[in-house]
């Protein structure tokens, strides 16, 4: 993708702009076909603990395919891209966030910032993935580096990490979060709460944590890692906030996940995530046409599925090679040195 057929005019502002008007039939029926899905599966699981509970947990995929579904449907609210008004975002966006068990404003807050500063080295920190680059790792002391590379260990990222963020982490509102941030945290742990103790007094709390708990880790399992495909891949882009460019960072610092149609439909299209950091208003039915239909988007790489698991082994960012490295990488370089 050359800079001159994109960063060097503002054409593909207005070329986007056509695509990002939400239709109201269209939200409508997404919010159908995924919160009503979700609901009668888990329906279903509770029906299937009479019979045997391998039943339960083989529901609890589908489901938590649908949970994921929701989610997008939060994460457009929050771009104020779901519907043409904002109070109807903030009121689907707040329902969702409670079957997502995440806090809409602060979340909608942080996230923000992470498209604000996604792939600029001196804004790291707020609704990304910690990483380091080759020159801070080294500098760090012993403890700090296993904290690091325990962290960014696959089993602790994708099995721990979703329990942790959905949890504990949505629970503490960000130090640099504001008054109705916090109060978006708080409420919405109330509100958990409360449905729960409802819950737990119709069914039993074993039972709601047995249909909840796998569909929640699953669904968690599948978006941590979406999330870390869309921005640690190997030729990804991350400069200083000096030659920071807005255009590079979301089409060479965001990917294009080419999932097959049924991950693609469970995850609302959002691996066409390199469209999604140049234009967050376009809903996400419309990224698949998108892609289709504007030239420039046809020179971009796309991820597959099985090439992308090999972004399990990337830890560090090379500032010299320009690129996402392993620790074995790192320990090759160091020996040669």
């Amino acid at each position: 993708m050359s800079e001159q057929s994109s960063s060097g005019s503002e054409s593909w502002r207005s070329l986007l702009a056509k695509y990002q008007q939400s239709h109201l039939a269209r939200s409508v029926w997404q919010i159908v076909n995924s919160f009503g899905p979700y609901f009668i599966l888990l329906f279903l699981m509770y029906l299937s603990l009479d019979y045997s509970y391998w039943i339960t947990l083989a529901l609890a995929v589908p489901a938590a395919g649908f949970q994921v579904r929701t989610f997008i449907i939060f994460h457009d609210c929050t771009h104020g891209s779901f519907f043409k008004s904002q109070r109807a975002n903030n009121v689907l966006g707040i329902f969702s966030g409670l079957f997502t068990l995440t806090p809409y404003f602060e979340w909608r807050h942080n996230h923000s910032i992470h498209h604000a500063t996604g792939s600029d080295l001196d804004y790291r920190g707020t609704g990304d993935v910690w990483m380091l680059t080759v020159k801070e790792y080294l500098t760090l002391p012993w403890h700090k580096r296993i904290a690091y590379r325990t962290y960014r260990n696959p089993f602790a990222m994708f099995f721990i990490g979703p329990l942790v963020m959905f949890f504990i982490s949505h629970r503490i509102p960000s130090t640099h979060s504001g008054p109705r941030e916090k109060r978006s945290v708080h409420f919405t742990t109330m509100a958990i709460a409360l449905i729960t103790a409802a819950l737990s007094y119709a069914i039993g709390f074993g039972t709601l944590v047995s249909i909840m708990l796998p569909t929640i880790w699953i669904a968690g399992i599948f978006g941590v890692w979406l999330f870390y495909v869309q921005h640690q891949f190997d030729e990804t882009y991350w400069t200083d906030h000096k030659h920071w460019d807005f255009f590079s960072s979301a089409l060479k610092g965001s990917s294009f996940y080419k999932l097959p149609k049924i991950l693609q439909f469970f995850s609302g299209n959002i691996g066409f995530h390199h469209i999604h950091h140049l234009n967050p208003r376009i809903p996400n039915y419309t990224l698949n046409k998108v892609q289709k239909e504007v030239p420039m988007f046809q020179e971009v790489k796309p991820v597959t599925f099985f090439s992308s698991l090999r972004f399990l082994f990337l830890h560090l960012w090379n500032e010299e090679e320009q690129k996402l490295i392993g620790f074995h990488a790192l320990r090759r370089m160091r020996r040669s040195a």
